[in-house]
């Protein structure tokens, strides 16, 4: 907790908030309620361990503050990231409220577990990590691979069902479902061969054309395919 002043305030607020949240307490000494709320969000922001700082400005030391602010009534306090206000609340609050204002400020031990497990990287941790936030995209694409890698296609598909399309989730699905035996590049290719002449009429024949493009790696040989398709369709 620092005591900021007016001469202080860019640097210890504005600039530092640039690099961590910081709670703004704007208080006075002859405030009751703010001698009530004073300890209760001391406590509170001290146990982020520095995820969130807090600093404290004396209204009445300090009218340049105080008239930024257009403090009307104290105690208020604000929250600022990137030097910016982003959330405050007035009067004296009870700790749950206060609790729930600091929160929303620091990522919460979870996530920080839950980012912990994703780095892990193995099966046993992901689905840990999707037991704690079934919809992280991160976490559900990871153990999309590696449920590819390990033969298991048809849970993959069941995961990238809960992520919008993107370029990754459309290749590991098209990996899953051309299994182990898609090949070679040279493979890929003379399997696009065979099924060109059966994609206008043959929707599985299609589905399969467009699974063996994602899993081709060159752009350009991907592009000429994706050209010989339309040219087979239209």
């Amino acid at each position: 907790m620092v005591d900021v002043t007016d001469a202080t305030f860019e640097q210890e607020v504005v600039e530092r908030s640039k690099t961590v949240p910081v709670v703004i307490d704007l208080w006075a000494e002859w405030c009751g309620p703010c001698k009530t709320l004073g300890p209760i969000i001391e406590r509170v922001v001290a146990e982020t361990n520095g995820a969130v700082e807090l600093v404290k400005v004396d209204v009445d030391a300090n009218p340049q503050v105080s008239q930024a602010f257009k403090v009307q009534s104290i105690p208020v306090v604000y929250a600022m990231v990137d030097g910016k206000v982003v959330d405050q609340f007035v009067g004296a609050q009870p700790e749950s409220a206060v609790r729930e204002f600091v929160e929303r400020l620091s990522p919460s031990q979870e996530s920080s577990h839950v980012k912990a497990l994703i780095e892990a990287g193995d099966e046993t941790a992901l689905r840990q990590a999707l037991e704690a936030e079934p919809d992280n995209e991160t976490a559900i694409l990871a153990l999309a691979a590696l449920l590819v890698d390990a033969g298991s296609g048809d849970d993959a598909l069941a995961l990238l069902e809960k992520v919008p399309p993107s370029a990754q989730s459309r290749h590991l699905a098209a990996r899953a479902r051309a299994g182990a035996d898609a090949g070679t590049e040279e493979e890929i290719t003379a399997k696009l061969d065979d099924l060109l002449s059966t994609v206008k009429v043959d929707d599985d024949a299609r589905a399969q054309y467009v699974d063996l493009l994602e899993l081709l790696a060159d752009e350009t040989v991907r592009s000429e395919w994706r050209r010989k398709l339309s040219s087979a369709l239209f």
